[in-house]
């Protein structure tokens, strides 16, 4: 799987490209301007906002911790793989975009569905981009998306169990 997804002619999809390099660069602004909105709506807002920086902060210590101990080249470093963009030259997993937006889409879904849906769309858009740019595998993806998701779930779950004592 992680092979045939290289197996495309970047850069004859010109449109496709820039969408993918937008998407790629520019949704995390979108991720702070929702949750900027979320933190002055009202306090159920505040909650998930909370819950979102707790678990970006735990996910970015996950993230450290695998590149500490794990190194997996990325794919234009280990294959003949076109690059639209420039990228670090550190460990291809985890993806770090993908696991902060699936951190935050996450907590956003376990309080308003509606707009955790919307937000988990950018998330999966997000993660293709960066397998589009030729910066991480789809497994690379895939694991940081799940690393994310669940983080948020126990967050949420820990928040919760707290505020019952």
């Amino acid at each position: 799987m992680n092979e045939k997804m290289f197996r495309t002619n970047k850069g004859h999809y010109s449109l496709m490209d820039m969408l993918m390099i937008l998407i790629s660069n520019k949704v995390r602004y979108l991720f702070i301007f929702v949750l900027g909105l979320m933190w002055f709506r009202n306090a159920s807002g505040k909650k998930v906002v909370l819950n979102a920086v707790k678990s970006t902060a735990v996910t970015l210590l996950i993230n450290t911790f695998i590149k500490l101990f794990y190194f997996k080249p990325r794919p234009f470093m280990k294959r003949r793989v076109g690059i639209l963009i420039p990228s670090k030259m550190d460990s291809s997993f985890p993806s770090k975009h993908t696991l902060l937006v699936f951190a935050v889409s996450t907590s956003i879904i376990l309080y308003k569905r509606t707009l955790g849906s919307i937000m988990m769309g950018f998330s999966v858009l997000t993660g293709i981009s960066r397998v589009w740019l030729g910066h991480h595998y789809p497994s690379d993806v895939i694991g940081s998306a799940f690393i994310g998701s669940l983080t948020s779930v126990v967050i949420d779950k820990t928040s919760r169990f707290f505020n019952r004592l």
